[in-house]
């Protein structure tokens, strides 16, 4: 093999500086002369305008915030007197109460329950479960259904 056979590639390391001025970046280094970026140690964190106030802090922000949290839908105890039977979120669903039956459903005390139901729903408040418990139904806890199941 000779040597212009070799299959090499050029390799440039990097620029050694602060060692001496014949290494071609000595004394300052190219950190230009004194102020606080030519020191060593603790550097300046992003955005830092040397006590000016930063331009992050000066644009407008949206006021408020947005929950991603999808909240349950309500459903008062007044309008159980329609449903018989086991009660759960299609069942609601089938009956207009709620909009999607694959979001949380809380019963809510607003009006008498007369009807004795079993509901199987995912949240209750305590004057709904004292209602249904003493109209002679029972309340059961039930995970939310997933519909890409």
């Amino acid at each position: 093999m000779k040597v212009h056979q070799l299959n090499l590639t050029a390799k440039k390391n990097r620029k050694r500086v602060g060692r001496g001025i014949s290494a071609g970046g000595g004394k300052t280094a190219g950190r230009g002369t004194k102020g606080q970026k030519s020191r060593t140690g603790k550097k300046l964190r992003p955005g830092f305008e040397g006590g000016q106030t930063p331009w992050i802090q000066k644009i407008p922000k949206n006021k408020g915030f947005k929950s991603k949290r999808l909240r349950p839908q309500v459903v008062y105890t007044s309008a159980l007197n329609d449903l018989s039977g086991v009660i759960d979120n299609f069942k609601l669903f089938e009956a207009s109460l709620i909009s999607t039956p694959y979001n949380n459903v809380k019963i809510v005390k607003n009006g008498e329950l007369t009807k004795k139901l079993e509901l199987k729903v995912q949240k209750v408040t305590k004057g709904a479960l004292e209602d249904i418990e003493s109209a002679g139904g029972k309340f059961t806890f039930t995970a939310l259904v997933n519909k890409n199941q």
